[in-house]
C-alpha cells in the first residue's frame, strides 16, 4: 500500500445541479466532486440526492439536470448521500485541510452546507470556499477576466456535476501551470 504524501490541504472541487435557487426552498438534486490531482488521476464522487419534502420545484431550474421529477424520486436521501461523501472525502483526501473550490460557491457551497447539517454531519470544508474565477482573475491582474478560465476546460461542461467538477479542475491544473501558481 502506497503511503499518502501529506499537504497543507487538498482541494476538492465540486458542482451541484438542483431544481431551484437556494437549499431548503428548493431540492439538490445531484452533485459531483472531483479531488485535485497534478497527476490527473481523478477520484470522483457522484451524490445523487431524494428532494426534500415539501420543497419546490422550478422546472426550469430542474430541466438543465435533464432530471425529471419521477426520477429525482427514486434518488437516496440525503443523510445517507452525505454520509457517503463525508467518508470518500476522508478516504481521499492527502491529509490537509479538505478545501472547497467551485465555479460558483455561493450557489454550490450553499447547497452542501445546507445538505451536511440538515444530515447531523459536520460539513468537512468549513465555513469557506474558493472561486476558481477569483484565483484566475487574481493571477492575471484583471477582475473583468474571471470567466476567461473556463476556455481551459477538456471536458466538456454538460450538466452532468461529475464531468462539470473535472472540467473544471482541469482548467484550473492548466491555468496554474502557465501562470506558475503553487498548487
Amino acid at each position: 500500500m502506497m503511503k499518502k504524501k501529506k499537504v497543507d490541504m487538498s482541494l476538492f472541487i465540486v458542482d451541484v445541479e438542483s431544481d431551484g435557487p437556494c437549499p431548503g426552498l428548493y431540492s439538490m438534486i445531484s452533485f459531483g466532486a472531483v479531488m485535485v490531482s497534478k497527476d490527473r488521476n481523478w477520484k470522483t464522487f457522484h451524490g445523487k440526492v431524494a428532494p426534500l419534502p415539501n420543497a419546490n420545484r422550478i422546472e426550469e431550474a430542474a430541466n438543465v439536470s435533464g432530471v425529471s421529477r419521477e426520477e429525482h424520486e427514486t434518488y437516496i436521501s440525503p443523510p445517507i448521500v452525505m454520509q457517503e461523501f463525508a467518508k470518500w472525502i476522508q478516504s481521499v483526501n492527502m491529509g490537509g485541510k479538505p478545501t472547497f473550490v467551485s465555479d460558483n460557491p455561493a450557489f454550490d457551497w450553499q447547497f452542501v452546507n445546507y445538505y451536511f447539517h440538515l444530515s447531523g454531519i459536520e460539513n468537512p470544508f468549513g465555513f469557506s470556499a474558493r472561486r476558481i474565477g477569483d484565483i484566475y482573475a487574481g493571477a492575471v491582474k484583471d477582475l473583468k477576466a474571471s470567466s476567461n478560465w473556463k476556455k481551459l476546460r477538456k471536458t466538456v461542461h454538460d450538466h452532468n456535476p461529475v464531468n462539470d467538477a473535472i472540467g473544471n479542475a482541469e482548467a484550473l491544473l492548466e491555468f496554474c501551470k502557465a501562470l506558475d501558481i503553487k498548487l
